[in-house]
């Protein structure tokens, strides 16, 4: 398959690649992990200002080129994998941070991939689609508010970094890019879940129908009559919706209806994965 079947964009442009080298503030001696090394446009950068490298590359015709390519440098490894399958905490150890050029399709699951050891991770830097940036970063209330938003805040503190123009990269994209810079640890720190596989699926629940409103999104789990006693405690409108609740609200909406279980099976399967393709 090649690169761009896999729907990677190389990033050409010398230009954007240094200004996004600033962005990142690499210093000596820490780990990077890189997501997506392509022909090893950044690789090279990362390693440039004396940290550890560790470049994940899946497509096999790459890997003899970025391995040459890093041959004079002791301070790159390339590894040939699926990210998805990788063991990022066995590879990378125990902290690390990571930069990825992503093939636009699979920016959730890769995030929750690496939110499965986001205790490992000090920071994400990632170059996606703009239109999912936004919804990453996006706060309550706003139109691309949704659980794509939630999942990413309740791990990191997210922010569009860089907006990227098409021309950048390699063959073009149709669409405009972002560098996303999440800091993390995000909200998860401060609100105490003890259960996170189970809160995210109440949040996946609570977006599951965005035009709906939560007592109908909620209606599978919870009676009519406790969910308004719920929401009214909390002081929210039995017409709420999902897109205008805070990490916070969610948790508290969470207890007051008395942690309800919410099926694991398929969580993602409809909201964290993003598969935007262009037209």
């Amino acid at each position: 398959m090649t690169r761009q079947k896999l729907g990677q964009h190389f990033l050409a442009d010398h230009s954007w690649r240094q200004k996004i080298r600033q962005t990142l503030a690499i210093r000596p001696g820490e780990t990077w992990l890189e997501i997506g090394a392509g022909h090893g446009e950044m690789t090279d950068l990362l390693a440039a200002d004396g940290a550890r490298v560790i470049a994940i590359e899946t497509d096999r015709k790459l890997v003899p080129g970025l391995r040459a390519k890093a041959a004079a440098r002791t301070n790159i490894e390339i590894i040939e994998a699926d990210v998805l399958a990788a063991d990022l905490r066995q590879i990378a150890g125990e902290r690390f941070r990571v930069y990825g050029n992503l093939p636009y399709y699979i920016t959730s699951p890769i995030l929750r991939h690496l939110f499965g050891v986001a205790d490992c991770i000090s920071s994400i830097h990632i170059v996606i689609q703009f239109e999912v940036a936004a919804r990453i970063v996006a706060p309550p209330g706003r139109r691309d508010y949704g659980y794509l938003s939630t999942l990413c805040q309740f791990y990191a503190k997210p922010e569009i970094a860089l907006q990227i123009p098409p021309g950048a990269f390699h063959p073009p994209p149709k669409v405009n890019s972002a560098l996303v810079a999440m800091t993390l640890p995000g909200e998860r720190s401060s609100l105490g879940i003890e259960d996170e596989p189970q809160f995210l699926a109440f949040l996946q629940a609570c977006f599951a129908q965005k035009r709906k409103t939560l007592r109908n999104n909620l209606r599978g789990m919870a009676g009519g009559e406790n969910l308004d006693a719920a929401l009214q405690s909390l002081a929210l409108s039995t017409s709420a919706r999902a897109e205008e609740l805070t990490l916070t609200q969610f948790a508290a909406l969470r207890r007051a209806l008395g942690h309800p279980a919410v099926p694991l099976h398929g969580i993602d399967a409809a909201h964290s994965f993003i598969q935007h393709r262009e037209d």
